[in-house]
């Protein structure tokens, strides 16, 4: 930027980094990924939101091929949950109990990635009295591989509140119970988390509330509430940045000289 470069930033959460807060004095154009982001930047110009891009296949998904793949029957609900490839203690511990006392109910299908630290859940699971290796509607592996199947298929997400995981989410129209990891810098998953839930889109229990009680109310209010469902889906949608990739090549392209 001193040399007179044409210069660039892409701050992808709602609560941007210090490296991104001081290059965005001097950088021509800023690009965000959450509008809230704008508040805490003082910018050399005007910065435009253009979304995070979420990979090709993701979009081109089909939710009916991807249930069919997953062995997902018509009347199920598909709760996908995860903490990261290395696994979330706090999330391992929550779904634990979550899966041991809904999984009698057959209308639920849990598919859970413990990570490469949580390869104790499933005998915990049998310790609570679920066979993972018995229990149809039960399933749980280390990664999940196959995000561009699994995200498509759900119809409830149990995760992090990372960038990249929420505009999954957000392109996909889905329902998310949001747990932020307190662990990383500026506190930024708290507020990506919050960038959705004030519109709607999603539901959020930081770790210091997570109880065994608090996480089973907000399961049942949306896997028994199909409208409050279908609303926080369709507010998640209507969040999405389909167009992400475009509008940031553009930008770079404008800098072209």
């Amino acid at each position: 930027a001193k040399m007179g470069i044409p210069t660039a930033i892409h701050e992808q959460n709602a609560y941007p980094g210090i490296t991104n807060k001081t290059l965005a004095k001097v950088v021509d154009r800023v690009m965000l990924t959450a509008p809230e982001a704008e508040k805490y930047m003082q910018c050399k110009n005007a910065p435009t939101v253009t979304g995070l891009p979420v990979r090709g296949e993701m979009l081109r998904a089909d939710r009916d091929f991807a249930r069919a793949k997953l062995g997902i029957k018509d009347n199920q609900l598909l709760i996908l949950s995860m903490g990261g490839s290395l696994g979330a203690m706090t999330i391992n511990n929550a779904m634990v109990d979550l899966i041991a006392d809904n999984s009698a109910n057959k209308s639920l299908y849990f598919l859970h990635a413990m990570g490469q630290y949580g390869l104790w859940v499933p005998e915990k699971l049998r310790e609570k009295g679920v066979d993972v290796d018995k229990t149809e509607n039960v399933e749980v592996r280390e990664y999940i591989s196959d995000m561009e199947v699994c995200m498509p298929a759900a119809d409830v997400v149990v995760c992090r509140a990372g960038a990249s995981s929420l505009s999954e989410l957000q392109a996909l129209g889905k329902a998310s119970i949001l747990i932020p990891s307190p662990n990383v810098s500026e506190n930024h998953q708290y507020h990506n988390a919050m960038a959705l839930v004030d519109k709607g889109a999603a539901l959020i229990i930081e770790e210091k509330d997570l109880t065994k009680e608090k996480m089973q109310s907000l399961f049942d209010s949306l896997t028994k509430d199909s409208e409050k469902r279908l609303s926080i889906e369709s507010n998640a949608k209507a969040m999405a940045s389909l167009d992400a990739k475009e509008k940031i090549a553009d930008i770079v392209l404008s800098l072209v000289k």
